[in-house]
């Protein structure tokens, strides 16, 4: 009976709307703090999930709109260089009468030259050339920095070309019927784009899709960061794909042979793939498939009929959303995705209270203590690896709500009236500025995710952890929260981010961002038991909204470890930050924030997908990690008949 007072007395001390006291947190803890807002909370119609990360992202949507509406309000004269440019692409995106008018006058030249196409080599050109503008090609690219050489930049090569979100869409027996939505899809598109047989050019394109699909590595094995660690020279590429002409590529990119002189090729096997099927299908095969391409990439940006076409099946089937955002909303995308650290700047002016800065800061060094004492204490690692761990743990980075020094956009070019040359100009100028890292010092200040942006990463080859001003509102973060709820909160998310340098992949890397073995054989292979032993038990859990299907511990270790050692780094860090005197009520209120900033609720159509794709679980499971830890067993006193009861022998315990 004393355990119902405890927990009875905490729940009215903490009380929530959407709480629902009939499921006992011992037996769901994600189901007590959210159960009834799961039953009773209905999705907005032009979203595929809700909940607290969504419902920030709308607020901070909301407070960009008016930006960049109070910029439209202001003399001309008076608006700096940036300023007039989030106007001006803004206003073209909302020119729905000028884009009606131009029809698909603006994509024409890039529908001239894929019929022009000749050969392949015509093609490895071409897809420079539109990757450069915001396309995607065969497969993916980017810049970032030389696992192994954590002071250069490097180009990098991932498998890509797919039309569906995985490479299992494509075989599974269960995605049969998106498959075929897709083909119809396929078809109307085409036909939108004026081909005369769109019914065979759109089965030629996802027969095309079907053998790349072939080549492409298991979603779980592309997080091996040693495996997709594969240094080759210009040469060792053209071997490995002699099909494919690299240089007409990198130059059309607008790079040269100096750019991709050195690469980082992720997917070895799958340009091996691609040069064979470069081979084998002939042109006019690879003309409708490139066709499709361009349309799927524009159509965001053409008449209304291109719009609904795309947003049908990749809003509705595969999401399951039922209406398309207002077009004020993707115009909203549209100009943080092209400018937005510009957007950015006057955002942490108007929204971010300075005083959150350095709360963070101060929570940041908490955590980072409780790292360094949970290393100490921990009884499956050697004080020498344990050592090296410390040399980690001291060369962190945080990165804070705003970067120091904002990016400058002045090089980039836009015009109220030209909306598709807007978006080729944008890309372009993202394009140039990340070739031109190759060669320079790596800049350690830039920033991968935009202020206003409701998340956080942790970049393991700048050892950085990065969290925007976007995120640190409530339930995450606030001056106005108790101690309790900020650690449930942030505070696991600054442990979560800190984690992932100590993931699966994450301890791989060194505290100067470099692929370096730290660990001594025994310590790596205690770490690896208890890694698997994570992972086995997430293929066992079986999500409540998709009964019969499983998650992928595999796919989902290295953020269910960033959960694990998140919540228990965060708890630490909070009894520090109390003396060592926190009572129980504040912990089970730590507890049951942590569970509220999972509130999720999707629709099945993503659920599926993300089961598939998504290396994070599904929410119910991140909230639920809490049956490992012994602190939440503690202070909910739970026993061998509750749900979530795991006995002590067998609770994953790593960090």
């Amino acid at each position: 009976m004393r355990l119902a007072i405890v927990v009875t007395v905490s729940i009215l001390d903490d009380a929530r709307p959407g709480m629902n006291p009939d499921i006992r947190p011992q037996d769901d803890l994600f189901g007590h703090v959210n159960g009834r807002w799961l039953d009773e909370t209905e999705i907005p119609s032009d979203r595929s999930s809700w909940g607290p990360f969504v419902e920030l992202a709308d607020v901070a949507e909301q407070q960009v709109r008016d930006i960049i509406t109070s910029l439209a309000q202001t003399p001309a004269e008076e608006l700096d260089e940036d300023a007039a440019k989030i106007g001006d692409l803004f206003a073209s995106f909302m020119d729905t009468e000028a884009i009606d008018r131009l029809g698909v006058r603006p994509i024409e030249p890039l529908l001239n030259a894929v019929e022009g196409l000749r050969d392949v080599r015509d093609l490895a050109a071409f897809l420079g050339e539109f990757e450069r503008i915001g396309g995607a090609g065969l497969f993916g690219s980017y810049v970032d920095t030389d696992d192994r050489n954590s002071d250069r930049y490097l180009f990098h090569i991932s498998q890509g070309g797919l039309g569906l979100p995985d490479e299992s869409y494509y075989r599974d027996d269960k995605f049969a019927d998106i498959r075929d939505k897709y083909l119809a899809y396929l078809t109307r598109l085409l036909e939108l784009g004026g081909h005369t047989d769109a019914a065979a050019a759109a089965q030629l394109v996802l027969d095309v899709d079907t053998r790349l699909a072939k080549g492409h590595w298991e979603r779980a094995e592309t997080r091996d960061v040693q495996k997709t660690y594969n240094l080759m020279t210009l040469a060792e590429l053209k071997e490995l794909s002699p099909s494919f002409d690299w240089e007409a590529y990198a130059i059309n990119l607008g790079g040269s042979a100096e750019t991709i002189a050195e690469t980082c090729v992720r997917q070895p096997s799958y340009l091996a793939h691609l040069s064979t099927v470069l081979d084998e299908v002939e042109m006019e095969q690879w003309k409708a498939w490139l066709l499709s391409h361009v349309l799927r990439s524009s159509a965001a940006y053409l008449p209304d009929e291109f719009v609904q076409t795309n947003f049908d099946f990749y809003g509705r089937t595969l999401n399951g959303t039922p209406e398309l955002r207002e077009r004020w909303k993707r115009g909203v995308a549209l100009v943080e995705g092209a400018i937005g650290e510009a957007v950015g700047k006057v955002y942490v002016e108007r929204h971010f209270p300075p005083e959150s800065k350095a709360m963070m800061d101060d929570l940041v060094d908490n955590l980072l203590k409780a790292y360094r004492v949970s290393i100490e204490g921990l009884d499956w690692m050697t004080e020498e690896t344990k050592q090296r761990a410390y040399e980690k743990l001291a060369t962190f980075r945080p990165k804070i709500a705003y970067p120091d020094k904002f990016r400058d956009y002045s090089l980039l070019q836009v015009r109220a009236d030209d909306l598709m040359g807007n978006v080729a100009a944008s890309s372009a100028y993202e394009t140039d500025r990340e070739l031109a890292k190759i060669g320079s010092p790596v800049d350690r200040d830039e920033w991968f995710m935009l202020p206003q942006t409701v998340n956080a990463y942790y970049n393991p080859g700048t050892n950085e952890i990065c969290f925007p001003a976007g995120i640190l509102q409530k339930p995450f973060f606030s001056p106005d929260a108790t101690a309790a709820e900020n650690y449930g909160g942030i505070g696991s998310v600054i442990g979560h981010e800190i984690g992932h340098g100590f993931d699966d992949q994450g301890a791989q890397y060194d505290g100067a961002g470099n692929l370096n073995d730290w660990w001594t054989h025994d310590d790596k292979a205690a770490f690896e038991v208890k890694t698997k032993a994570l992972i086995e038990q997430y293929d066992a859990f079986e999500p409540r909204n998709l009964p019969g299907e499983k998650v992928n511990g595999e796919l989902t270790v290295g953020e269910n470890i960033g959960d694990l050692g998140g919540l228990t780094i965060g708890h630490r860090a909070f009894v520090i930050a109390a003396g060592g005197e926190a009572s129980v009520e504040d912990r089970q209120s730590l507890f049951m924030n942590w569970a509220y900033c999972w509130r999720t609720k999707r629709r099945k159509e993503q659920d599926l997908q993300y089961l598939t794709i998504d290396p994070h679980s599904p929410p119910e499971f991140r909230a639920n990690i809490v049956r490992n830890l012994d602190e939440f067993h503690e202070v909910f006193e739970t026993s061998a008949d509750d749900a979530l009861w795991i006995a002590p022998e067998d609770r994953v315990r790593i960090w």
